[in-house]
């Protein structure tokens, strides 16, 4: 029977992305993912390379998908807020994006990213500018790390939830109740700061001078 490549690197892929969110980049073992995925590890180097090199192909997929699952559409502060909350959503039910992100951020630090995520992510500031027509580029990038950071740090953040969200008896909510609290509360930070942001930029606008995260977040306080 002839070998299927194609249902190979699926298996491997799959494998992977279940080894390096349990363990990251530097944790994750190769002979486990062959394991996992009942193919030889020999496999593995031949169609994705090194293990850092298999990570980053992990992760770019993850990220790809993520476009088609949650795209960003609609105009204004609600279609901001709206986009947050359904990243929520998706992260709630898949928590593999923020793990990865994590780890990356953790491991990596500030090590160079290939072209093609620099491509991902000035494709996805360009759709969020074209939710909020008139903000610059850099206002758009500090607007969508701010709700993508939100949304990504309940997953990986389990034992700071449980510390804080208690009552003074140390009840806590139950977690439909929980879940459905901290979507408001997201898309409200978020459509609050999409305001902000488009109060500053037309302020400094006509003033002649560009804004940045610190302008939004004072004209959110002081609409606040």
């Amino acid at each position: 029977m002839a070998w299927d490549t194609e249902r190979t690197k699926r298996l491997l892929l799959d494998a992977a992305t279940e080894e390096f969110s349990r363990h990251g980049l530097a944790g994750a073992r190769v002979d486990r993912i062959a394991a996992s995925a009942g193919v030889n590890k020999e496999r593995i180097y031949q169609y994705f390379g090194k293990k850092d090199e298999l990570f980053e192909i992990v992760l770019t997929t993850r990220l790809q998908e993520l476009i088609d699952a949650v795209p960003m559409h609609g105009t204004g502060p609600e279609a901001v807020g709206d986009y947050a909350g359904r990243l929520f959503e998706h992260h709630l039910r898949d928590e593999i994006i923020p793990r990865l992100i994590f780890w990356e951020g953790l491991e990596l630090g500030t090590a160079s990213l290939p072209r093609s995520r620099a491509e991902y992510h000035a494709a996805k500031i360009a759709s969020f500018q074209a939710m909020l027509p008139g903000i610059d580029r850099v206002m758009a990038g500090e607007l969508l790390l701010t709700i993508v950071s939100l949304v990504n740090a309940w997953p990986v953040l389990a034992q700071l939830d449980r510390q804080l969200v208690a009552d003074e008896q140390g009840v806590r909510p139950d977690r439909v109740a929980r879940v459905a609290a901290r979507r408001a509360y997201l898309v409200a930070v978020a459509v609050a700061l999409a305001e902000a942001a488009l109060r500053s930029e037309g302020a400094l606008a006509g003033a002649g001078r560009t804004g940045g995260p610190a302008d939004a977040a004072h004209a959110a306080d002081s609409n606040g």
